[in-house]
């Protein structure tokens, strides 16, 4: 039997398609192994948001043809979307596809292995205009699901070569995302997170259907679905018809990641984002009224060209004042060929680090207290994997509907249930726990007995 081994970059996107692809080999008899072994084939699922993204795609590329000289050397993904010329180039490499068309590999596979001439599989995205239906009806190790719903994104931000790699704005059939969700439920996953390029923009592309309405049928349809998590939304997204939903349904968590990138208005306007501070905070304030616990997760880029040092206070200060629960801060990094990488007053490293390390621990600050109201009160787990901290044995980690990440004493057919866990001691990263009771169980046998 023919074994094949992968290695995905970047995002919860790739990762999706990973598992997709996986689906398409196992389909044709292959074996699944692991990276580090000799394989047949080795897929590179790679990535090409920053320099760096494109770096580490190449070293494990290379990595793969050492391990086996004779293997064939798949490479997919985002860097592979825009630069085939280059890893065609890398000796070793056979075959390479971008961002779709992932469904011709096996196909490629079987030509390469008989006529030996390496394949460039590559099209331009920017024609492509229809959703490429990918199925995961089961992810390897996961206890929250993906389901990939859209593709693409129409912003071109100045910082961002995402657009390029991605195509234009493409949503999946309604029919399809509510049928997949239905799969991933009867293989148990109480949990799915909503991924896309552009999440939020589902339903742009189609007619009279937009992501409330997705949301809507996804909690009235699927039967057994415990929690939708929308994996990323931005504020322009967030429509009256999305809080109404929120409001109403108990399934959909309530939790957002709505990135800001920067609170400053100036900064916002050079990197082409669609919003204004004064909106961004409109929206969180409707939000807060509909939902007085909403965590609200954020990504910030800090030291974008051009930033002053009161540009930076401007967004110091706007999350500070908007008890944010979390924030992923990134310093700018240039990205070859978008228009940020050719502005002229690149912000210098030192002052770059230094407000990375002060927005930090202002994210830390916020999170402590965002959690800490949580002391006491008894919150719903999902259980993932062992927490390992070299002391105690049979902690357990996982994360509450909104998004808070619990450590505590628990077993392992607890995984990938819902359990009520109390938290005992608030903080960050994690909180500390106690375990309650498996909420499950109960429910099924109510069911049973009536």
């Amino acid at each position: 039997m023919a074994t094949v081994a992968f290695h995905t970059l970047g995002c919860k996107v790739n990762h999706y398609e990973t598992e997709a692809i996986w689906q398409l080999f196992q389909a044709s008899g292959y074996e699944r192994v692991d990276f580090e072994q000799r394989s047949d084939v080795y897929v590179i699922n790679t990535c090409t948001v920053t320099n760096t993204g494109d770096k580490k795609s190449r070293q494990i590329i290379r990595r793969a043809v050492r391990k086996n000289p004779d293997a064939v050397i798949c490479v997919t993904g985002c860097y592979a979307q825009t630069s085939p010329a280059e890893i065609m180039a890398i000796p070793g490499v056979d075959i390479v596809v971008g961002t779709q068309d992932r469904d011709k590999l096996i196909g490629y596979i079987d030509t390469y292995l008989t006529e030996r001439q390496p394949i460039n599989g590559v099209r331009n995205i920017m024609k492509t205009r229809v959703y490429e239906e990918m199925d995961v009806p089961a992810f390897t190790d996961r206890t929250r699901a993906s389901l990939k719903i859209q593709e693409g994104c129409n912003n071109f931000c100045t910082f961002c070569i995402i657009p390029w790699a991605r195509g234009l704005l493409r949503s999946r059939d309604p029919q399809e995302v509510i049928r997949q969700a239905q799969q991933l439920v009867a293989a148990g996953y109480k949990e799915i997170v909503l991924t896309g390029i552009h999440t939020g923009g589902y339903g742009e592309d189609l007619k009279d259907y937009n992501l409330a309405m997705l949301l809507r049928e996804l909690d009235q349809k699927v039967a057994g679905l415990k929690r939708i998590r929308i994996s990323s939304i931005e504020a322009s997204q967030i429509t009256d018809e999305v809080i109404e939903v929120l409001r109403e349904s108990d399934k959909v968590v309530p939790h957002l990641h709505i990135p800001i990138q920067s609170a400053s208005n100036t900064v916002l306007k050079r990197m082409r984002r669609k919003y204004s501070t004064e909106f961004f905070a409109e929206r969180l304030e409707r939000l807060r009224e509909v939902l007085p616990d909403l965590a609200v997760t954020s990504d910030v880029i800090v030291g974008f060209p051009g930033e002053t040092e009161e540009e930076f206070m401007e967004t110091y200060n706007f999350i500070k004042d908007h008890r944010f629960s979390e924030l992923h801060v990134f310093p700018y990094s240039k990205r070859t060929g978008t228009p940020a990488a050719r502005m002229e007053d690149q912000v210098d490293e030192d002052v770059k680090n230094d407000r990375v390390h002060r927005l930090i621990s202002l994210s830390e600050q916020i999170a402590k207290e965002y959690a800490s109201s949580y002391e006491n009160e008894v919150l719903e787990v999902i259980p993932e994997e062992l927490y390992e901290d070299g002391e105690t044995k049979g902690l357990y980690q996982g994360y509450s509907d909104n998004y808070l990440k619990v450590v505590f004493p628990a077993t392992e057919d607890m995984v990938g249930k819902i359990v009520k866990v109390k938290i005992t001691k608030a903080g960050y990263p994690y909180n500390e726990g106690q375990f309650v009771r498996v909420m499950d169980d109960i429910v099924e046998q109510a069911v049973v007995n009536s």
